[in-house]
């Protein structure tokens, strides 16, 4: 199977200087990660002294000084060296899941003209940190198949279109249930749909560390000081939050920040923990990697689509196998605010979205069972 990557690099400059390199950053990062020159150099691989030229030679640069040292305290990074960590980190939020996505499709169509081996399994679906376990399980695997990162509501659509085998889809649980089924339910009607069962997940608030705003839920966005970062239209999270704001009875405009979006959970965390934004909403695993505090509000299903007359397929069955696996489901589960929910089991829409069958009857639509044959 081929597999491409695709690297991300960035550099930054001074108006008369000599560009930033790579090398440097990283060392910033380990020191903010590891508290130390000495530490993050044996991270890194590098000599101290061999840092320590890195360091001066970029404080040159700037004019400006990176790390302070001090005895028994280790390194501290100044406010220059924590504002190129921060771009570093929001980079790599906002573009690795779109570089790993196209890394995908562009080794999809090289493997179709220099393999005669049978189609990939094609996944597309709005990122998330089991989604994103998956790719890498389904490659451990061996299994050739091509995923490509979009919002819920053009994953649907490539569904229907037959532009992919596999359609992810997440849904709030309780109240907002019947206002997502009513939203998304015409991209669920046809009767050889089947949803594949993946996990529960939390979404919530994303503050600064310590919550100095003190925001504790959507109506404290309101309050004129409080900066939000939205997620982009068309996303599962961004429906989430306008329900949310008019079960509040509050208007969009009410809230500072929400024509400004991002593409993922982990950019909205980025965004916030570089301190462009006091909260915005996403799932829970970010919100830790970035130390950023976590108020929950939501419990979602995160479930996967396809075709009934795909189950059988050779790729279908090992997917499932993939899923069923007791070290993808480990995996899975470890995810902080994530929580295995019948992983691998094929339902009906009906069946996993009970909130569906009222809202057929009320379209004047039949609801559909299936046969015990298809719970593979």
């Amino acid at each position: 199977m081929i597999r491409v990557s695709i690297g991300l690099e960035w550099s930054i400059a001074a108006p008369q200087g000599n560009p930033l390199g790579m090398k440097v950053v990283d060392l910033l990062v380990k020191v903010d990660e590891q508290g130390s020159l000495a530490q993050a150099c044996s991270v890194c691989g590098v000599s101290y002294r061999y840092a320590w030229t890195l360091i001066r030679d970029a404080e040159q640069v700037f004019g400006q000084p990176l790390l302070t040292m001090s005895r028994g305290r280790g390194s501290e990074l100044t406010v220059l060296g924590a504002r190129l960590v921060w771009a570093h980190r929001r980079i790599q939020a906002r573009l690795t899941p779109l570089l790993d996505s196209l890394a995908s499709e562009v080794g999809a169509e090289i493997e179709r003209v220099v393999s005669p081996q049978p189609a990939q399994l094609r996944i597309h679906a709005s990122h998330g940190f089991a989604v994103q376990l998956l790719h890498v399980s389904l490659n451990r695997q061996g299994l050739a198949h091509e995923l490509k990162y979009c919002g819920m509501a053009e994953a649907l659509e490539a569904l229907a279109q037959g532009e992919c085998d596999i359609a992810g889809f997440h849904v709030p649980i309780g109240e907002f249930a019947p206002a997502a089924i009513a939203h998304f339910g015409p991209a669920l009607q046809d009767p050889e749909l089947r949803v594949i069962r993946l996990a529960t997940r939390r979404q919530g608030l994303m503050t600064l560390p310590g919550n100095p705003k003190k925001i504790y839920s959507i109506d404290d966005l309101a309050r004129p000081e409080v900066r939000y970062v939205n997620r982009q239209p068309g996303s599962g999270t961004r429906f989430l939050f306008d329900q949310m704001l008019k079960r509040q009875g509050m208007a969009a405009a009410k809230v500072r920040g929400y024509d400004q979006y991002e593409y993922t959970h982990a950019a909205v965390a980025a965004f916030v923990a570089s301190g462009m934004a006091d909260a915005g909403m996403g799932v829970e695993p970010p919100a830790r990697q970035f130390k950023l505090e976590f108020i929950p509000l939501q419990q979602e299903s995160y479930f996967l689509l396809c075709r009934a007359d795909q189950l059988g397929t050779p790729n279908v069955l090992q997917f499932l196998e993939v899923l069923r696996s007791a070290e993808f489901q480990r995996d899975v589960n470890g995810l902080p605010g994530y929580s295995l929910d019948r992983m691998g089991d094929v339902q009906t829409v009906v069946e996993a979205l009970p909130p569906f069958k009222a809202w057929q009857q009320n379209r004047g639509r039949p609801a559909v069972t299936a046969s015990s044959a298809e719970q593979g």
